[in-house]
């Protein structure tokens, strides 16, 4: 069989299809922006019609620019954003609402509700999750009370729910799967990621019923085959995985005590932890890595809403740049002496603070402030979150204390000065691989190894190659006064 794999990465602001080759090697990609919905202020929405006809067309397209017919392709993967959801008729594939996005803030009232009758703790020890709106349940229960006739139709078992692997899984199979797989699963509050199962308690909690929700299978499973129709000829789809599970995996960051942090519209930080499943104290994620022949490895996460949002707000709000990658040459000549910080809380603040209701703010500002302290600010925010996750990481588990080198991908990454800054900030080095496609590669992987044409777990970890490392540089007295800056600067923005 060939060793060709296709990789459908869905993400927040385009939909891509990736080519790899018998070799791992990139053979040809497509991607498509699609709309982003914003009805009132905290809300996010995606057309799911828009998420399929893109995914649709990217996959024709980057088999045509590889010159691959479908029936040349041994398998598909999977990776998605996670905890966006849509719910669907059963029977006609038509989505009943918008799907509602990981940034949607609209359902911090139902979460602070559930918060103030003491019910966190035993969301978070089922879950390892925190009650927030980040996640997919409490949206699920949204479009279920606002769409008229939802709740009943779900409870007669006439709608199908599911985050977007699941949604296109079940589009791609012509409505024969509905399925998903233990690490989206691990995002929706409705998942006992000890148990690996759907929890009733947490169901009927939130008010889901059961039979909305899918399979949940293993990242490297068998999750049916394309209809015919779509490509020209059947192709099993044999991987899936959240983007950030299926890039630690593209990172081969299978081991205890790795990690990796990818800088796309967020930042998504996982430390894996293997078989333990480490219960944070400082408000990190406790959540699966990945499941893998039946035996869940787990992870320490931590999430920041705004990483590289933060460089489009300065092209398309402030208009400084022109293109995101000019945002590291005009940060290289901000004015140093000036304290200027920016706390991107523009849908609230995750990890580790989970404030939904703080909202960006600059601080240090003085007339002297330009486009470049600016697009500084903006790039080191991110350096500075990631520096909170880290610490916090540490402070949870003994695995993270040794001397952390971080892999890292995502946009972002190809900027040298950000990654300089990122090391200083950490006091610790900073590991570019040469495939920055590391989210698509996981779900190649996985895809790739079931259908028994890619090498398994060690091969493959052997192969990952680095591009650069960048060394801390900054001295201490400099990191200590810059985070301490930070750290005020964040305190005046959170609202408790």
């Amino acid at each position: 069989m060939s060793g060709y794999v296709l990789a459908i990465d869905q993400g927040t602001t385009s939909s891509r299809t990736i080519v790899f080759d018998g070799d791992m090697n990139i053979a040809a990609k497509a991607q498509k922006e699609f709309a982003q919905i914003y009805p009132a202020s905290g809300w996010v929405e995606h057309d799911p019609e828009e998420i399929w006809s893109s995914t649709l067309a990217t996959m024709r397209e980057a088999l045509k620019k590889a010159k691959l017919k479908a029936g040349e392709v041994a398998a598909i993967g999977i990776t998605n954003q996670r905890e966006t959801v849509v719910i669907w008729d059963k029977a006609t594939g038509k989505p009943i609402h918008n799907a509602i996005v990981w940034q949607d803030r609209r359902t911090a009232p139902a979460c602070a509700k559930l918060k103030k009758a003491g019910l966190e703790p035993r969301f978070t020890a089922k879950t390892g999750l925190l009650l927030d709106p980040y996640f997919s349940g409490t949206k699920i229960a949204w479009i279920l009370d606002k769409v008229k006739g939802a709740r009943k139709r779900a409870e007669r078992g006439e709608l199908l729910a599911g985050t977007i692997d699941t949604f296109l899984i079940w589009r791609l199979t012509g409505g024969k799967v509905h399925a998903t797989d233990a690490t989206n699963a691990s995002r929706t509050l409705l998942y006992n990621i000890a148990t690996n199962q759907w929890d009733d308690e947490l169901l009927k909690l939130l008010r889901v019923p059961r039979a909305l929700l899918a399979e949940v299978k293993d990242c490297a499973d068998d999750f049916g085959v394309t209809d015919k129709a779509l490509l020209g000829a059947e192709i099993p789809i044999l991987g899936v995985a959240g983007d950030q599970q299926a890039a630690t995996i593209g990172q081969a960051c299978f081991e205890p005590g790795m990690m990796k942090s990818t800088y796309g519209t967020g930042c998504f930080a996982l430390l894996n932890t293997g078989k333990q499943m480490v219960r944070s104290k400082n408000r990190l994620l406790t959540t699966i890595a990945y499941r893998l022949g039946g035996k869940t490895t787990y992870a320490l996460e931590g999430s920041i809403f705004i990483a590289g949002a933060a460089v489009q707000w300065l092209r398309d709000s402030l208009k400084v740049i022109d293109r995101s990658e000019r945002s590291g040459e005009l940060a290289a000549k901000a004015d140093e002496t000036q304290g200027v910080y920016l706390v991107p809380a523009f849908v609230g603040l995750g990890a580790p603070h989970w404030d939904a209701d703080a909202r960006g703010a600059m601080f240090g500002l003085t007339r002297n402030s330009g486009p470049a302290e600016f697009a500084r600010a903006a790039l080191e925010s991110v350096a500075y979150q990631t520096s909170d996750l880290l610490s916090a990481m540490k402070k949870d588990w003994k695995g993270a204390a040794a001397k952390t080198v971080l892999r890292v991908d995502g946009g972002m990454v190809a900027s040298d000065w950000t990654m300089q800054r990122l090391a200083d900030i950490l006091d610790a080095p900073v590991d570019r691989p040469k495939i920055l496609e590391t989210t698509a590669l996981g779900a190649a992987w996985l895809a790739g190894s079931r259908a028994g044409v890619w090498p398994k777990e060690k091969a493959f970890a052997k192969r990952w190659a680095l591009d650069r490392r960048f060394e801390p540089a900054m001295d201490a007295a400099s990191r200590k006064r810059k985070l301490a800056g930070w750290h005020d600067a964040v305190k005046r923005t959170l609202t408790r």
